[in-house]
């Protein structure tokens, strides 16, 4: 028995001297984007007994539109994002975001005409001539009734996004009996003089950086955005070159360059579509973004279906300043704004914690009391 124990030691000990001497081993993957891939598609997995986890593609409008959808419980109320931009897609970075919400949502990310993998299924041509305000929102309401359709729902929650936070208004005005609630982020109110805010709260900092480059650059801009003239799409890139700079649309951060490499780790999107979700920007800004510019909401001051803000104390992009101005106006049957300290203008991506935590405390339970929650 001694002699045995004795041979097992020996054996130990000869293989951790070899180990010690062997060659170090191979880096682990990921060693390139579709392993990385394949690490967050497994980590973000739906493997709940009720839930769901569906990509695909719904006829809206007359030509395919790109949905993901995704949910630990089918029961669960269903929240439609509506993205920003235009052309801005929330599907390839929600799987930082929006795993949490999963687990008491049924959450629907939506690639706009246009935009994102919507854009890379359609033939540009053809759908140029449909890119207006009005087709937008009629696409939106399609989505709508198609999601209360398909889900057996009577009501759904919309959030919208900036550029989103448009439609998601005017879903709210035309449709509320279709609504639980509508949320803002990043809400646009008066966007000419949001404009105009954001262009001076850009040059001050400037100034207070001692950045004689951009001062430059933003006074050749005046003056700026001027009446409700729609604003040429190079000078409005120009101010945004240097309000990003200074952290009016990701606190703290110059830029979105973190957000934007995020897209390259979605399960949802091939090379093809990353490739061409840059062209459907591009493509969105060109026919839609100018006239976005030029949209005043503060006449919606009657709503009846609740309304929540989620309002990033530090975005001058779109004015938190004046969406919280033009909150304090309007009516509905609940209205609660939240306060994003430590955020600007992508509150979900900057405060994912809270904004989960302000959606299962404070939004969902009006789908509760409605009794459309999983048991």
């Amino acid at each position: 028995m001694k002699r045995l124990l004795w041979s097992l030691l020996g054996l130990a000990l000869a293989g951790l001297s070899a180990s010690a001497f062997a060659s170090p081993p191979s880096p682990p993957s990921p060693h390139n984007r579709a392993e990385a891939v394949a690490i967050v598609k497994e980590l973000r997995r739906v493997v709940s007994d009720n839930g769901v986890e569906r990509l695909e593609t719904v006829r809206i409008g007359g030509i395919d539109q790109a949905v993901s959808i995704r949910g630990n419980d089918r029961r669960n109320p269903v929240l439609l994002m509506l993205h920003g931009g235009p052309g801005w897609v929330a599907m390839p970075t929600s799987w930082y975001f929006q795993r949490g919400w999963e687990e008491y949502f049924t959450v629907v990310q939506w690639d706009q005409r246009g935009a994102g993998k919507t854009y890379v299924a359609s033939d540009p041509a053809a759908v140029a001539p449909t890119m207006t305000r009005e087709r937008m929102i009629a696409d939106a309401e399609e989505m709508v009734a198609w999601l209360r359709k398909e889900f057996g729902k009577d009501r759904i929650f919309v959030l919208g996004h900036s550029w989103g936070s448009y439609l998601g208004v005017e879903l709210a005005q035309r449709r509320p009996d279709w609504l639980h609630a509508y949320i803002g982020i990043g809400q646009i109110s008066n966007a000419p003089e949001s404009e105009r805010r954001g262009w001076r709260w850009t040059l001050q900092q400037a100034e207070r950086d001692g950045n004689a480059v951009a001062v430059a650059e933003l006074q050749a801009l005046a003056p700026y955005a001027v009446g409700n003239a729609p604003v040429p799409l190079q000078r409005l890139f120009q101010q945004r070159k240097w309000l990003n700079h200074y952290g009016g649309m990701v606190h703290n951060r110059r830029g979105g360059d973190a957000e934007a490499a995020g897209v390259r780790l979605s399960p949802e999107y091939t090379d093809a579509d990353v490739a061409g979700m840059w062209k459907g920007n591009d493509f969105s800004m060109e026919h839609l973004l100018s006239g976005a510019l030029t949209l005043d909401l503060t006449s919606r001051r009657s709503f009846q279906t609740p309304i929540f803000l989620f309002l990033g104390r530090h975005d001058h992009n779109v004015s938190s300043e004046l969406a919280a101005a033009w909150f304090d106006t309007i009516t509905a049957p609940d209205k609660q704004l939240i306060w994003f300290e430590q955020s600007a203008h992508e509150v979900m991506i900057e405060e994912p914690g809270k904004t989960l935590l302000t959606l299962v405390q404070q939004v969902r339970p009006i789908a509760a009391r409605a009794g459309d929650v999983a048991p």
